[in-house]
């Protein structure tokens, strides 16, 4: 069988399957379960177009991190066919432990396990079948390979994973403002010391990456509305479990009713197989199927939040650069009592309160280093002529609160947010 197969991806146009494992790699179940399950979560009830999933990301991650090595070649920089394969497969499989919705739901379903931590096990799970043919590629992953830079291809502040899905959201949301120069910064890549730079010609496309990236951030995955849909989301979620663990039985999937039956966290998830397995049967269709099914539940809680997701009946959500104050809780909170006869301790139901933030270049988890003509390295944020690039350096956070839109609108005024 021909394993070399091409998958026209509309992003880049024709993408190529460089070999057959990198192919088996793909038609894995755990690979072919990221179809199911979208890349930007509720993002589509914002923009309808952003229906795209994590498999269509890999693949491009995948194609750009072949591109990346070829022009690494090509100045020079010597990457064995062995070494060109496992970075293939680590960047394939960097995303293999998402869930439904993605971040979204990644501390709701299993409590403090992250995606990256399932990733991990998956990709051990993966190597056992392939008889340690992932070997490298896991070393490359975790950063345990002598020649970093493979690693920081797959993960860092200028990696492809964030190349494609700065492109992949843009082009999918049809929000300009993300859109990079990623074949640009492609072409300027090259290798210093084991370390991945960039030449002095591409500053201006790594500048305009950052700036693409904060865009992105504060327009597509915090937009109001976004984080808005997502806490109803966790909220509904939050309840069925309430009621599940109450001994009421709900509509579930079997995989989707084994973590509402049963409290998974961290400890017991890791100590028994049986939880993994159950979690590689997930994906976005398990948690939507009950939510549909749900908006006619008998708890009247329950079936608001889930008839509000599923008629797109959101809440509405107020940003501050400040806290909100006492008094203005407090008004919220009575209005919400008196229209719905709430119970205090249900309130959270109705009412969430966070802290959203973003900076979108985070040089403690590495810088991205510009090379110039004489040999010397500086960190961008010194190398570029923008004084913003150092200001996009800097967190940058919101305060957020949700509310029913039927209580009416609560202005922000001067006496709403504390002064800090």
């Amino acid at each position: 069988m021909n394993k070399k197969k091409i998958i026209n991806d509309p992003v880049y146009g024709f993408v190529t399957i460089p070999s057959g494992f990198i192919y088996d790699l793909i038609q894995h179940p755990y690979l072919q379960r990221l179809r199911y399950i979208k890349q930007v979560s509720m993002t589509h009830l914002v923009y309808p177009g952003a229906l795209h999933t994590r498999f269509q990301h890999v693949i491009g991650a995948m194609h750009l991190m072949s591109l990346a090595i070829e022009t690494l070649r090509g100045k020079d920089v010597y990457i064995s066919e062995e070494e060109e394969e496992a970075a293939l497969a680590a960047i394939l499989l960097h995303d293999v432990g998402h869930g439904p919705f993605s971040h979204s739901l990644e501390h709701t379903i299993v409590e403090g396990v992250s995606h990256e931590l399932i990733s991990a096990l998956l990709m051990d799970r993966l190597n056992q079948e392939f008889s340690g043919k992932l070997d490298l590629a896991i070393t490359i992953f975790n950063d345990q390979y002598p020649r970093r830079f493979l690693h920081q291809l797959v993960s860092s502040q200028l990696d492809t994973d964030r190349m494609d899905y700065l492109n992949r959201d843009s082009f999918f949301t049809g929000v300009s403002e993300g859109v990079i120069s990623f074949d640009r910064i492609i072409k300027m890549l090259f290798v210093k010391d084991d370390q991945l730079v960039i030449e002095a010609k591409g500053i201006y496309s790594v500048e305009k990456f950052l700036i693409a990236r904060r865009l992105m951030y504060w327009q597509v995955y915090l937009h109001k509305t976004v984080i808005t849909a997502e806490q109803m989301l966790i909220q509904a979620l939050t309840r069925a479990k309430e009621l599940s663990n109450a001994g009421e039985e709900l509509f579930a999937t079997p995989a989707f009713g084994h973590f509402l039956k049963n409290k998974v966290n961290k400890d017991n998830f890791l100590a028994d197989p049986s939880h993994l397995k159950w979690f590689t049967r997930l994906d976005d269709t398990d948690i939507l199927s009950a939510i549909k099914i749900w908006t006619d539940h008998k708890d009247p809680i329950l079936s608001l939040l889930c008839s509000k997701i599923i008629k797109r009946e959101l809440f509405r959500t107020e940003l501050s650069n400040t806290p909100f104050s006492e008094s203005y809780r407090q008004e919220i909170k009575e209005r919400v009592i008196e229209k719905f006869g709430v119970a205090e301790e249900d309130l959270g139901y109705y009412i969430y309160e966070q802290v959203i933030a973003n900076n979108a270049y985070d040089a403690s988890g590495g810088k991205i280093c510009v090379l110039f003509k004489d040999g010397q390295l500086k960190d961008i944020a010194e190398a570029s002529d923008l004084s913003n690039i150092e200001a996009l350096s800097r967190r940058v956070e919101k305060y957020a609160i949700t509310y029913p839109k039927e209580i009416g609108y609560v202005p922000l005024t001067k006496q709403t947010i504390i002064n800090i």
